[in-house]
């Protein structure tokens, strides 16, 4: 658990979640403590979301708080822009990551740029959560992981958590913060860690330290990383679904990885990186997204930028396939501890 990173945080009761019941606290706790904080996006409200993160909030809070929106993405999104520039403080919920591209114009153009284009005087404190990735044979339209769309994009800060007590305290800090943050939930982690192995039974929250959260407030910060598991071998670049997969190779390798789960995407905590790969040497990045001009191709130039002169081999990459997510073959399109494993094996010849 993280509990070296956190804030605000004094001692309170502490229970088992999952990532769905984390990230429902959250929002809950902000509906409580802000009346400025409201919740819409398609089917939350009476029906609590598609994979039910806000059940019960509109039973609590009432339908001008919490309510359900037209499906037009692009409407969520300018609706959110605009009640951000009037003093609210908006979480919108995308139903899948993969239906976002209609509202990107309301993100680029609007969203990011209202603080630069009005000189401050205007901001736009709006968070906009989205279930993302693969593992659960959605198919091409309900496994992508675009979080490189939105890094590039000045204004905008990009979040990933990988367990139930980050994504509550990551969340609450999203609310919380006066930009507009792309807040992606990977949703294969919505129950429970996932190691790659299909095959084998799935392994709940209960069973996981990274489970227990906090009841209160807490916020865990927006620009830090977290070792979630110190090594002396190799860095190992991840988020999200991808940092199990990253701990698993590392076991069935015998490789000692050193695997960091970069949580914020950006800003980015380049600090912890850079010190990581001295000490190693050597750096694999693992992402779900496809590989061309995937967030590992940012982090690959940063590396060799900041960290040439310490490398003992070349950075390698495990990513997806420059495919669609393919349905009928969804295991040879994720990248999974096999491959993972394999990469750490390519660097450790050299």
């Amino acid at each position: 658990m993280n509990s070296m990173n956190q804030q605000s945080e004094t001692a309170q009761a502490v229970t088992s979640m999952t990532m769905i019941q984390a990230l429902r606290s959250a929002m809950d706790i902000m509906l409580e403590r802000d009346d400025n904080v409201i919740v819409f996006g398609q089917d939350v409200g009476y029906f609590g979301g598609v994979f039910r993160c806000t059940e019960g909030l509109q039973k609590k809070y009432g339908t001008s708080r919490v309510f359900d929106a037209p499906i037009s993405e692009s409407g969520i999104i300018g609706a959110a822009v605009g009640m951000g520039a009037y003093g609210l403080r908006p979480v919108v919920e995308i139903q899948f990551a993969d239906y976002v591209y209609p509202a990107s114009d309301q993100l680029i153009s609007e969203a990011a740029r209202l603080r630069y284009r009005s000189a401050g005087d205007f901001i736009a404190p709006m968070t906009v959560r989205m279930p993302c990735g693969g593992g659960i044979y959605g198919g091409q339209t309900h496994s992508q992981s675009p979080e490189a769309m939105f890094t590039q994009v000045c204004g905008l800060r990009t979040v990933m958590p990988s367990n139930p007590y980050d994504a509550k305290g990551l969340l609450i800090a999203c609310i919380e913060n006066d930009d507009p943050v792309i807040f992606l939930e990977p949703k294969r982690l919505y129950n429970g860690p996932f190691d790659g192995h299909h095959d084998r039974p799935v392994t709940p929250w209960s069973k996981h330290p990274a489970s227990q959260v906090p009841e209160g407030y807490y916020k865990v910060p927006l620009d830090k990383a977290a070792i979630v598991r110190p090594g002396a071998a190799v860095t190992v670049l991840t988020y999200g679904t991808m940092v199990y997969v990253a701990q698993t190779a590392a076991e069935e390798t015998g490789v000692d990885a050193e695997v960091i789960d970069l949580r914020s995407l950006w800003p980015l905590d380049l600090e912890t990186i850079v010190a990581s790969v001295k000490k190693t040497g050597r750096c694999v990045i693992a992402h779900e997204a496809t590989r061309t001009c995937g967030f590992g191709a940012e982090l690959m130039s940063l590396v060799q930028e900041h960290c040439f002169h310490h490398l003992e081999a070349p950075i390698e990459r495990v990513t997806g396939w420059d495919t669609p997510y393919p349905h009928a073959q969804e295991w040879a399109y994720f990248p999974g501890p096999t491959r993972v494993g394999a990469a750490f094996k390519r660097v450790m010849e050299v």
